[in-house]
């Protein structure tokens, strides 16, 4: 194998991409997909399917009506990015999110990406979305600080319900969801969700 000269080296390493930034995400122009930044690697997120959509809008939904009237902070939507990690940096979007009020500064959320972790995730599983792709979205959540994450899987009408990596439990259609010292008074029954 021939030895590369000094110019081939420094040519081959110029050409190696830096990670990408969540400031450089934030700037993408709108190009009608949505990405996830993973450990500064830009990856483009499938369109949701109706069912998908349905449901995710269902958990919004829930969530907000029970957040707005007990007063308990904030409920984000689908595509909002949460910056998890730095150097290099992962911002992930979750179905739903909740932040509770004592968490919200004065002057509110930021511009860019909110550099923290919400207190509760709902990811809804796709049937494009493999079990190792579920697992790295929980392991992310978890590690960056989030309290609770709910994964809902519509094949199964069930929902995991995690609050740490060791501390996972499944609940069927017609057991109770609760949101605990997360998301106080929050109960709906699984089924709801698929309704």
């Amino acid at each position: 194998m021939a030895e590369m000269t000094q110019t081939e080296t420094e040519a081959n390493v110029a050409t190696v991409a830096a990670p990408m930034t969540a400031d450089e995400l934030l700037r993408l122009p709108h190009d009608g997909h949505r990405y996830e930044l993973i450990e500064g690697e830009l990856r483009e997120m499938t369109p949701a399917s109706p069912r998908h959509g349905r449901i995710a809008n269902m958990v919004t939904f829930l969530l907000t009506r029970h957040v707005r009237q007990h007063d308990l902070g904030v409920v984000y939507a689908a595509e909002t990015g949460f910056k998890l990690r730095e150097n290099p940096d992962t911002v992930r979007a979750a179905d739903a999110a909740f932040v509770a009020k004592s968490r919200i500064p004065p002057e509110g959320e930021p511009e860019g990406y909110w550099a923290i972790a919400p207190d509760l995730v709902v990811e809804v599983v796709s049937q494009t979305d493999s079990a190792p792709m579920v697992q790295s979205k929980v392991t992310d959540w978890l590690a960056a600080g989030c309290r609770l994450v709910w994964v809902v899987y519509p094949d199964t009408q069930t929902v995991t319900e995690y609050r740490s990596l060791k501390e996972a439990q499944v609940l069927t259609a017609d057991q109770i969801l609760e949101g605990g010292d997360v998301l106080p008074g929050f109960a709906c029954r699984v089924s709801e969700l698929f309704a």
